[in-house]
């Protein structure tokens, strides 16, 4: 049995549900490496142009499975306990970097509780909207660890400020969908999310595929980026690139005059 499916209700549009419900979609491994090994074998398929995210059930994903977290892959002959958490991590972090590193933005559709490394999750898409019932939590602190895990302390600062992510990981409260759309953690809240999140999907998958790409990776580069300075250059390469190899610009110059929509073929 798979916990875990990809259903393409537009041929642009692939879905992939974390279902494993009775437990929350919590990251067992039997969900996790599913999950990793969907994802990957999106990024092959071209004709994908965006990709949702989302959890079976009332929970989008409720972090560690700590009754039946089930067995990591590779860690045959292991005798150290301590390799074998190693081992553990390193899968749940290459969850994270495979959703980072897909070709096509990833929309979470984040229909209930996004806790601990759920959140993680959910913040490492490109793009996060909400069910009113939605809500997050970095549950490490209140288990008696660190908030920190899988990313979070890097990618929430960046998504609500430092401020505010100190807040919701030193409190280890549970944030609320209607306030995690005031501080920016979505950036919008509807009632049947998954199919709102198909139809950004459609409207990504109108744009050039590579444009859409290299903003993708534009904006991961400029969230890394030390300094404005130098990450301009790379910004600017970005636009020289497709202004000289493509006629897009052009295109979408004819379309809006005639008023229809632009059909970007990428080439010249």
């Amino acid at each position: 049995m798979s916990f875990v499916r990809v259903e393409r209700p537009d041929p642009a549009v692939a879905v992939v549900i974390l279902d494993r419900p009775e437990r929350m979609n919590a990251m067992a491994f039997d969900v996790m490496v599913p999950l990793r090994d969907a994802l990957l074998e999106l990024g092959r398929d071209n004709a994908v142009r965006a990709v949702v995210l989302t959890g079976a059930g009332r929970g989008f994903c409720s972090g560690a499975d700590q009754e039946s977290a089930g067995v990591p892959p590779g860690i045959d002959g292991l005798t150290s306990r301590p390799t074998y958490a190693l081992r553990a991590m390193e899968l749940l972090e290459e969850v994270v970097l495979t959703v980072r590193r897909l070709h096509q933005p990833v929309i979470a559709a984040i229909n209930g509780a996004a806790i601990g490394g759920g959140l993680c999750l959910a913040l490492a898409c490109d793009l996060r909207i909400a069910a009113p019932a939605a809500y997050f939590r970095a549950a490490g602190i209140n288990n008696g660890l660190t908030a920190s895990e899988l990313g979070l302390s890097y990618l929430l600062p960046r998504a609500v400020g430092s401020t505010r992510a100190a807040d919701i990981m030193l409190t280890g409260r549970d944030v609320g969908a209607e306030e995690a759309e005031r501080i920016g953690l979505v950036s919008s809240l509807h009632d049947d999310v998954v199919v709102a999140a198909v139809e950004i999907g459609r409207r990504i998958a109108g744009f050039s595929q590579p444009g859409v790409e290299l903003t993708k990776k534009s904006l991961q580069a400029g969230i890394a980026a030390t300094s404005l300075e130098t990450y301009l250059p790379s910004e600017g390469l970005g636009q020289l690139y497709l202004r000289l190899l493509t006629d897009n610009f052009e295109e979408a110059t004819r379309a809006r005059k005639e008023g229809r929509p632009p059909e970007f073929r990428d080439g010249r």
